[in-house]
């Protein structure tokens, strides 16, 4: 792929617009003022990498991401540090993983440097949108790549584009959750997309959180496809706990549980926190009796979005309410947060080279 040609936008917003932005980032409601784009024709290749002024698309109404789901995204975030200066966090790894979640869709593979040198031009244009890191505020970014070819019929699509938008974020969830053990619904099967970061996953787990919310949970707790017995994940985070003897477990991959990247952050740093990381497959019962007796001792999820997210209880059909400790916040869920945030805003050291800078 050529290098993506920068056309700046003729109409930028003005630094009042975007102050009053800044001053209170709704997530995923207002937009930088530039977009990636690049197309991908099968006999040509990747052509047309560009950066443009953002706006709305023409597609045809066959396209065939919109009849077949052939979709894909990913999640990452720009951070300001106290100097001004501004960074990814492990954006290579998200490159990786896009390419696997369009390997699953039968989709075109985008290489991998070319991801990060987008996401890093995109951030470099439009850097006056990252806000500063007050109350953890931040630059979210979001890459996808979807097929554009026009025709009915199932098969892989000849013609895809990708790419990149960006939206300044505040916090994702400002409250420790309650879990909502769904008896009706999973969120992936073996031999599915659930290790995919595809659309059709977060569609098809729309119906699970409304019935959580109903129950008076923040989020769903998602068990197997096969027997309805193993954890797998939190609504759209990757799901831990803590126990008394200070390991923290996670449920192992299977093929069905997305690889989160700020689960595999959490694991790396655990042994910092004098906790012992745990890979290994949970069944509804080893959690329920581990809270239960208190061995489980504190319960968080974790995704790029939420970074951590304090889990205080869990229901299930039948009455059955669990509280996690004493139903607050557990201290080393508090610790590992802080710990992981401290790395992305630049205040702590990063001795696993996960940052690097853009401006």
């Amino acid at each position: 792929m050529t290098e993506f040609v920068l056309h700046r936008s003729a109409a930028p917003s003005t630094p009042e617009q975007r102050a009053e932005i800044l001053a209170n980032p709704v997530f995923g409601h207002y937009f930088v003022d530039h977009q990636v784009i690049a197309d991908h024709d099968e006999s040509e290749g990747w052509v047309n990498p560009r950066i443009e002024a953002m706006g709305t698309w023409q597609m045809h109404p066959a396209s065939a991401g919109f009849h077949y789901g052939q979709e894909i995204f990913e999640g990452l975030k720009a951070y300001r540090h106290d100097d001004g200066s501004v960074w990814l966090f492990r954006p290579e790894a998200n490159a990786a993983r896009f390419v696997r979640s369009a390997e699953r869709l039968c989709m075109p593979r985008l290489p991998e440097e070319a991801f990060v040198d987008a996401v890093r031009k995109l951030v470099a244009v439009d850097s006056e949108w990252v806000p500063d890191g007050e109350g953890e505020q931040s630059l979210y970014i979001r890459p996808f790549m979807i097929a554009s070819e026009p025709y009915l019929g199932v098969r892989p699509a000849s013609g895809y584009t990708f790419s990149i938008i960006a939206s300044p974020v505040g916090a994702y969830y400002d409250e420790p959750v309650t879990l909502w053990l769904t008896p009706n619904y999973t969120r992936a099967a073996p031999g599915g997309t659930g290790e995919a970061k595809c659309g059709g996953n977060y569609a098809a787990s729309l119906a699970a959180a409304a019935e959580a919310e109903a129950e008076g949970c923040g989020q769903v707790l998602w068990t197997d496809g096969a027997e309805r017995k193993y954890i797998e994940e939190c609504g759209t985070m990757n799901f831990m706990y803590i126990t008394a003897d200070g390991e923290l477990v996670t449920p192992e991959l299977n093929g069905s549980i997305l690889p989160g990247i700020t689960r595999d952050s959490l694991l790396k740093l655990a042994p910092q926190h004098d906790l012992k990381p745990v890979e290994a497959q949970i069944s509804v019962d080893e959690l329920f009796d581990g809270v239960a007796s208190g061995r489980i001792v504190e319960a968080l999820a974790c995704g790029t979005a939420a970074v951590v997210t304090p889990i205080v209880g869990f229901k299930a059909p039948g009455g059955i309410h669990h509280v996690v400790g004493d139903g607050t916040p557990g201290e080393r869920t508090r610790a590992l947060r802080t710990h992981l945030v401290d790395i992305q805003y630049g205040r702590a050291e990063d001795a696993f080279g996960w940052t690097q800078r853009v401006v």
